[in-house]
């Protein structure tokens, strides 16, 4: 029985000791000099007192506690409102970019479109056409001038062909000419002579 009595009341010192170690590790974790405020918070919960009156309980601050809080608040604020600052320029400045880039984005769209539409367009005669129109009146110019060519070469040989039998008929109208000539010729010749031979006739029967 003693034994176990002892056994008993060394497990509750050794339970009780590390209980107590473990509260004096958390308050030297917890300080008003370093830590995100909540842990501040909770130093200043720790290092109060308390007390009752009247049913109700109350925490005693030390005041320079409570001052040295309030101080590290306000910092902590500061610091928000010089980030939040800080990050308000950022964020103005990153919109200024992006309304920069947005425009450079228009003019180079802009500029693209011009482009193409440049690209798939011809000038002809001054005059901006696009490339299907632009092909259709070249085309319409080519086939043009083809069916003048067509004409102008049916023309030539027709004139071609009247010529010749134009030609072939005036060496034929030559040949019935310088026939019909030497035939007048010779009866002109038959003639002469005729006459020739009555004058003789005449002459010998005077």
């Amino acid at each position: 029985m003693k034994i176990s009595r002892i056994l008993i009341l060394f497990a509750v010192l050794i339970t009780t000791s590390l209980s107590f170690a473990q509260e004096s590790e958390e308050d030297e974790s917890l300080s008003l000099d370093s830590g995100p405020i909540s842990s501040q918070f909770d130093y200043i919960s720790k290092k109060s007192g308390n007390y009752r009156a009247d049913g109700v309980r109350y925490e005693v601050v030390k005041e320079v506690n409570l001052y040295k809080l309030r101080e590290n608040v306000l910092d902590s604020v500061r610091a928000f409102n010089q980030r939040a600052a800080g990050l308000n320029a950022t964020i103005s400045e990153h919109e200024t970019t992006i309304s920069s880039l947005n425009k450079k984005l228009e003019e180079t769209t802009s500029n693209l479109a011009a482009v193409t539409e440049e690209k798939d367009s011809m000038s002809f005669l001054g005059i901006s056409v696009s490339k299907a129109t632009y092909n259709i009146i070249l085309w319409t110019i080519i086939i043009g001038l083809f069916i003048l060519l067509g004409i102008f070469v049916y023309r030539f040989r027709n004139s071609n062909i009247l010529t010749q039998e134009a030609k072939q008929n005036l060496a034929e109208l030559e040949v019935e000419y310088e026939d019909h000539r030497r035939r007048a010729l010779e009866r002109e010749q038959k003639i002469s002579r005729k006459l020739q031979d009555e004058l003789n006739k005449q002459k010998k029967t005077k």
